[in-house]
């Protein structure tokens, strides 16, 4: 028998188990954050959350509840020297990093594309790709020397797609999806794996208004072989494995979570 198959055996559930880990999340108290947040917890690990505002403990009491510890940092990715800051405070808290995920992101819509203007596009930009390759820098200076670490971006199906009403979104998620596989090329080599997660059509606030309509609700189903919205639910099992050793080997991919959307 080959011996590396005598190594399926050593494999076993503790594989997913993230006790004692510590984790960033941006934009980890509100929606996919939160969800991302509370799944980790779950597995075990402690949460740094990093957001511009309070949710008056909401997400801290589901995080505690779970017997891990939660901090929430506030700040606003866009500063200079915040990344590093968020960085150096997790240190503080938790005295290290094993896990980074980069959610935090925003979206500004324009039906006119003639008037998407440029301090629209650097806003997006700033948000949805310098803070992740910032964060992501700052976090590799820690994970290199302890040979391990986990990288997560939020990417999107428009990291595929184009989209209409705002180029910016799809140009710096296209972004994310390429700093994702360069990072992956950079880092591997310490052990440490940088993969993206592209949600599909999700059931939170940013899309009530699209499921609230029966016109474009029925569009986007009609695109979806699930024939659902996706649910935050729906995301917590693949955060966990990309966060966990169950994924040591997949590195610089993007794990599509979107109930078949791209197929069709």
């Amino acid at each position: 028998m080959n011996p590396e198959q005598n190594k399926i055996t050593d494999f076993n559930m503790d594989f997913f188990n993230l006790k004692g880990k510590v984790a960033i999340i941006t934009g980890g108290n509100s929606g996919l954050g939160q969800g991302f947040a509370l799944a980790l917890a779950k597995a075990g690990a402690h949460i740094f959350a990093v957001s511009m505002e309070e949710d008056n403990d909401r997400t801290k009491k589901l995080i505690e509840a779970e017997g891990v510890n939660y901090h929430l940092m506030l700040g606003n990715l866009t500063e200079e020297g915040v990344c590093k800051q968020i960085i150096d405070k997790c240190l503080s808290v938790f005295g290290k990093i094993d896990i980074l995920v980069n959610n935090a992101g925003i979206n500004i819509n324009e039906p006119d594309v003639t008037k998407f203007s440029r301090l629209q596009w650097d806003k997006m930009v700033s948000v949805n790709l310098n803070a992740p390759f910032e964060l992501s820098h700052e976090a590799a200076k820690h994970m290199i020397p302890q040979q391990s670490g986990k990288i997560i971006n939020t990417c999107s199906l428009f990291s595929y797609l184009g989209g209409q009403w705002s180029p910016a979104y799809a140009a710096t998620k296209h972004g994310l999806a390429g700093f994702t596989k360069a990072y992956c090329d950079e880092l591997a080599q310490y052990n440490i794996q940088v993969n993206g997660i592209a949600p599909g059509y999700f059931a939170t606030d940013v899309t009530k208004n699209t499921r609230e309509n029966p016109e474009s609700n029925q569009r986007v189903l009609d695109h979806i072989p699930a024939n659902r919205w996706g649910n935050i639910q729906d995301l917590m099992g693949a955060v966990v494995f990309l966060a966990s050793d169950a994924s040591n080997y997949v590195n610089g991919t993007l794990l599509n979570v979107d109930g078949g959307y791209l197929v069709r």
